[in-house]
This record gives structure tokens, sequence and C-alpha cells, in this order.
């Protein structure tokens, strides 16, 4: 869409010719401009995602457009989750950012309002993380803060260590995992389901060398170790396993787990309020008034 969109500055009321523009991932100079503002922002760069061929339709970025650059966006990943056996299509918003001489606009406030009349009755909830210095802005459009838990225990393994890592820098790699998502049968309380693509987002870049398989257990595991805890992130498996299963494939090495993700039997985990330094989360709609009550938690290869 085009539109001639209206800000103020130094107290005069100014117009400039932006245009707002969505679904332009196979548009290349779009697609560059959004990396480099995604990349001077963030450090942050979307392009081996997209040629790799992970970028699909579920991750749309709202972009404002001068003179053919990006100068703010707010994308929109759809999310199914599973809770409570049904499937919920969720919204999180993110990659929220302004170029530093466009800030102060409303260009922000204006690419939330257009997506809000895109996705208004047409979704179960909407949530996003937010930094410390925009807190004031998301209550303006309904969201709410919420807490978020973080589930893990102290173990005793006896086992001897029967993972092996496997290089997400290999493509047959990566299309064993995919095909193993696919096939996920689902261990969790919280679950986000047929999104393969953010999946990928973690696993095919930062988490490359963080993916395990199991022989035994038919399993694929993404973890990350530190001494003697287990970060667990993710399991996919097409047959029922425990976690404790999983666990115990990483040897007897390991004495504490944590959890990126609820577990579907929580009550043989400790729970505990999850902080991360600037980063609130924010959630609207009614199917999320109760996140914070039921301790949930957005599973980390979720987030975008």
């Amino acid at each position: 869409m085009n539109r001639v969109l209206f800000f103020k500055q130094a107290g005069k009321d100014m117009s400039a010719d932006f245009t707002i523009r969505k679904n332009y991932r196979n548009d290349d100079c779009l697609r560059s401009s959004f990396n480099r503002l995604a990349e001077k922002t963030f450090n942050l760069n979307f392009e081996n995602w997209y040629q790799n061929g992970f970028w699909n339709d579920d991750y749309n970025p709202y972009s404002v457009v001068m003179d053919g650059n990006v100068v703010s966006n707010v994308s929109v990943n759809r999310i199914d989750m599973m809770w409570g056996g049904e499937k919920k299509r969720l919204i999180q918003l993110g990659t929220v950012m302004t170029s530093e001489e466009y800030r102060g606009r409303g260009l922000i406030r204006t690419l939330m309002e257009e997506i809000e009349r895109d996705y208004s009755g047409k979704c179960d909830g909407m949530f996003l993380f937010a930094n410390d210095s925009v807190l004031d802005l998301y209550p303006r459009f309904g969201f709410q803060k919420a807490d978020e838990y973080q589930y893990g225990k102290t173990v005793s393994n006896t086992s001897e260590r029967s993972v092996i890592n496997i290089s997400m820098r290999e493509k047959h790699n990566r299309e064993v995992v995919m095909e193993a998502i696919r096939h996920n049968r689902s261990f969790y309380g919280f679950d986000m389901t047929d999104n393969i693509g953010l999946y990928m987002f973690y696993l095919s870049q930062f988490m490359e060398d963080n993916v395990y398989y199991s022989e035994k257990l038919k399993a694929y595991i993404a973890a990350q170790e530190d001494d003697d805890e287990l970060f667990l992130h993710a399991v996919f498996a097409a047959n029922p396993i425990s976690l404790d299963e999983a666990i115990r494939a990483f040897g007897k090495s390991v004495r504490k787990v944590k959890l990126g993700f609820v577990p579907d039997k929580k009550e043989q985990y400790e729970c505990s309020l999850l902080k991360e330094e600037d980063t609130t989360l924010f959630v609207k709609g009614k199917v999320l008034e109760s996140f914070s009550d039921r301790k949930l938690l957005f599973p980390m290869l979720s987030r975008a």
C-alpha cells in the first residue's frame, strides 16, 4: 500500500513521501535494506535464512520505506501454539527498529496501527518482547505486561553419554532435522507447531553447533552445555520418549538442567520467575490473560 505519512518535528507538522511495505522478502533491494537496518540495530542479518529457503510467509516485515530504503519496521510472526490440546494462532511482533535519523516521528505507532487493522479478529492473541526504552508504548495498543517462568531441576545421571553432535552447516543434516520437526511428537505443555522456519532461524545460524542426535532414542536434541549444566532447548522425535531419557543421553557429567520450554509434567521440575535484562514480555488477547497465572514460558526457539 502507498500513503503519505505525517509526523511532527521541531514543533511543526511535516510530511514526507513514506510508504508502508509488507510481504516483500523476494524483493532483493528492500530485503537488503531491511538487513542493513537489522544489522545496524541488532547485529542481525536474515539473508542466509532467506537463501536457505527458511524465510516463508510466517515472517512478514511491516516496513516504512522512504526513497527505496527501509527506515522503520515491526515484523509479524505467525505462530501456532499447542495449548491444552488445542491449537492457538498467535502473532508475535519483533524486529522493532527505526533508523536513528527518523526516530521520534511516530513511525512505529503507524506500523502498529497497520498491523492492528490487518490482524484484529484474525488471531487468538499477540505478544512481544520489549526493551526498557519503549515500555510506555505498547500499553497504548492494549498490551499488558506478563511474567514468564522457567523450569529446571538437579539430576543424578549414571548413564554414559550417547548423543553425537551433528553440524547444521551441512545441508543433509539440516534436511533430516527439518523432517524430524515435521513429524515431532510434542513433549511440552505449551509448544510451537508448524513453524519450521522459525526453528531453523536458530538451528541453522546461532545454534548450528548445538544440535545432537541420539540413535537409541531416534531423537534430535537442541541443547547447550556449560560445565555440568545442560540447557535443553528442544527435543524432536516421532515416537514418545520422556525428557528424562533425553537428559540422560548427555551422560553423567550433567548435574543441572534448565528447559527452554514448558514441560508437559511441570510437577517434576522446579519453577522460578524468569528475569531477563532489558526485556519485558507484553501480551494481548483473552487467551493470554492467564499466561502468568499458569506459569508459562514462550519457547526460547520461538522468539524472533
